[in-house]
């Protein structure tokens, strides 16, 4: 079974994102993932880049469980600047669409004053729904 984008017939289209997604199955949950390598260590200040190492440990998270990017039912990132976001969106979209594939599912973002690690830009929950 697969998942059910939730969006009223009348309602304009969403890029990049859905509004709801209806989903039956196993449940995965991630903490917090932000833009450092394996050991925990940061490769890059790039915005975009953080994104991408980001996204790949929500896939080998998932990996953990069963779960694939197509499992993913919401995404909630944080970020400490909401204009650096802005201005990376294309780097960020190409490695979204590298890492996920042309998955969207119900997204929120959010700018804080700062993350718990100094160099991290951006920071992703992750909620996935392994089908029965």
């Amino acid at each position: 079974m697969r998942h059910e984008v939730l969006h009223p017939r009348n309602w304009k289209a969403t890029p990049g994102y859905s509004n709801g997604i209806a989903a039956t199955g196993r449940m995965v949950f991630t903490g917090g993932i932000i833009g450092w390598n394996d050991q925990q260590e940061f490769e890059t200040d790039d915005f975009g880049e953080q994104v991408r190492t980001a996204l790949q440990s929500i896939v080998a998270i998932l990996a953990e469980a069963g779960a694939r990017p197509e499992h993913l039912v919401r995404l909630t990132w944080y970020v400490t600047d909401k204009q650096e976001y802005l201005s990376a969106l294309k780097r960020i979209g190409q490695a979204y669409k590298e890492v996920i594939g042309r998955h969207y599912p119900a997204m929120a973002l959010v700018q804080v004053v700062a993350l718990v690690e100094d160099r991290a830009k951006v920071e992703i929950e992750a909620t996935a729904v392994i089908p029965a």
